[in-house]
């Protein structure tokens, strides 16, 4: 199994460009067939170091993982996510 797992820092945080990302997200487990789970979280801390939202997926094996990112339903979500983020970071590991 892969996890796959991304951490968005808003460039504006606030509860409407939360909702926005968040669903934008949620599509993804219900139109991306190879992409086993999703879960989304959203962050209720503050600090420096702190991200606002995390997605966290799981996959088969590599070659699920390499088929979603080129998938044309993902590349939508891509496009909402990075018009309202400022930045990512990912950690991708074997399970």
């Amino acid at each position: 199994m892969i996890k796959h797992i991304v951490m968005f820092k808003l460039k504006d945080k606030n509860k409407e460009n939360i909702e926005k990302v968040v669903s934008a997200l949620k599509t993804l487990e219900a139109s991306i067939d190879v992409l086993r789970s999703a879960e989304i979280g959203v962050n209720f801390t503050e600090s420096e170091r702190s991200y606002d939202i995390v997605l966290t997926t799981e996959f088969d094996n590599l070659d699920g993982f390499n088929a979603y990112g080129p998938h044309p339903e993902h590349a939508p979500v891509i496009e909402i996510v990075r018009s309202l983020c400022s930045g990512s970071v990912v950690v991708d590991y074997r399970v």
